[in-house]
């Protein structure tokens, strides 16, 4: 497996593009609307919100996977408004949605929708409407970064990623694109996702790849606590790589999951890079558990903890909070075998053994955390699985992001 480029254009039959169409209020005219299409009708698997409060893209978009039996040719997505908790959400994205299969010449149900940005505020569909024909004539095999360009809001880079392997002799890739910076958890993300394939495989097997890879990639991601109204991830394969048909769970099919798993990981650690004034990467490794789950909860325990991201930005090895993040997560562990270190590229150190804590330089524990990416490695001794999970630091620039989000 070898990392390429071309995000969701790396696998065959795929275009994209992004184009400014108004909704932000931009003087620069930066981006805010992206199409992601297959030249053929492609298998499409989903993961949404687990919010209550589900926007209306979301519900468009769950409603027409079921209209086509997750048959699907395009994604429209926009950034700056969720068009969420307005009263005519599901008329403004069945009307993204119809506008982009006539251009087409594709059934709407056949095109997929998503928002993200302010909740509460209708969106200008006229706007977007008359952009889509200027949006479909620059789809192109190169408009990945014009994509996931447009699909930003509070992000301050864009988020692309993609891999090429080999099945049955044939050159296969996943590639993908992802915006999100904050109200990133319990589950996904205020993220958008939109993941391409050439693969040829079952519908039911890339359902299953992509909820068993979301458990153990965007499921272990946590910035600060809340959980959006527009989470998704879609997974479109439209089998033009032309290997043989994945239709089991055999080496092919781990092959897939591998190389999705490698995918989704990576916009995993760059939505944790790009964390709302992030100024550090945290990444807690979890050996020893009992469990694959225990060992996640127990990650995104110390992950999800405020008083921690705070040590972290402050480079304080304040060890007792992540005792006790260990201990209030929902997880049946002993506390007495737990050993916990602290890491960076500077080196490591312990700061804790059976449940109690160690004599440390803090003057070494200091430099190790004034490191870009830190590593929080906790083995319970209580198991031989494993699980990470990951997140970053909370700074002042968090709550100055957060308190004029709307401005």
């Amino acid at each position: 497996m070898n990392i390429t480029k071309g995000g969701v254009c790396a696998a065959k039959g795929f275009k994209a593009s992004g184009v400014y169409a108004g909704v932000k209020d931009n003087p620069t005219g930066k981006f805010d609307l992206a199409l992601v299409a297959s030249d053929i009708p492609a298998d499409t698997a989903a993961v949404f919100t687990k919010n209550k409060v589900k926007a209306a893209p979301v519900l468009v978009s769950i409603d027409n996977l079921k209209k086509t039996g997750g048959i699907i040719n395009a994604v429209i997505l926009n950034s700056k408004n969720a068009n969420a908790c307005v009263h005519d959400g599901i008329e403004t994205a069945k009307a993204m949605c119809k506008a982009t299969a006539e251009k087409l010449k594709i059934d709407t149900e056949k095109v997929l929708v998503c928002s993200t940005g302010v909740i509460g505020q209708s969106l200008p569909i006229d706007k977007i409407t008359a952009a889509v024909p200027t949006l479909i004539g620059k789809l192109s095999e190169n408009g990945n970064a014009d994509a996931a360009t447009a699909i930003m809001t509070t992000d301050t880079f864009k988020k692309e990623y993609a891999v090429e392997f080999t099945l049955d002799g044939k050159a296969c890739r996943i590639g993908g694109m992802a915006k999100g910076s904050g109200m990133i958890a319990p589950n996904m993300a205020t993220t958008l996702n939109v993941i391409t394939s050439d693969v040829k495989i079952s519908p039911d097997l890339l359902r299953t790849a992509l909820s068993d890879v979301t458990e153990k990639t965007y499921n272990c991601l946590y910035i600060d606590g809340d959980m959006s109204t527009n989470d998704t991830i879609i997974l479109m394969a439209n089998g033009l790589a032309a290997n043989k048909f994945i239709d089991s769970v055999n080496a092919d099919y781990e092959s897939f999951k591998n190389a999705l798993f490698e995918v989704m990981k990576n916009l995993t650690i760059m939505l944790a890079k790009d964390g709302e004034g992030a100024s550090k990467l945290l990444t807690a490794n979890v050996t020893g558990a009992p469990s694959f789950e225990v060992g996640k909860t127990v990650a995104k325990s110390i992950i999800g903890s405020d008083l921690l991201k705070c040590a972290m930005f402050g480079e304080d090895a304040n060890w007792g909070r992540i005792l006790c993040a260990i201990g209030y997560a929902p997880a049946d562990i002993e506390i007495s075998p737990i050993e916990v270190s602290l890491a960076s590229k500077r080196g490591e150190i312990a700061v804790c053994k059976n449940g109690e804590g160690l004599n440390f330089s803090e003057e070494t524990a200091a430099d190790i955390l004034s490191e870009y990416e830190i590593e929080i490695n906790v083995n319970l001794h209580q198991g031989s699985e494993s699980a990470t999970a990951w997140g970053c630091d909370l700074t002042y620039d968090y709550v100055k992001i957060n308190g004029d989000y709307r401005s």
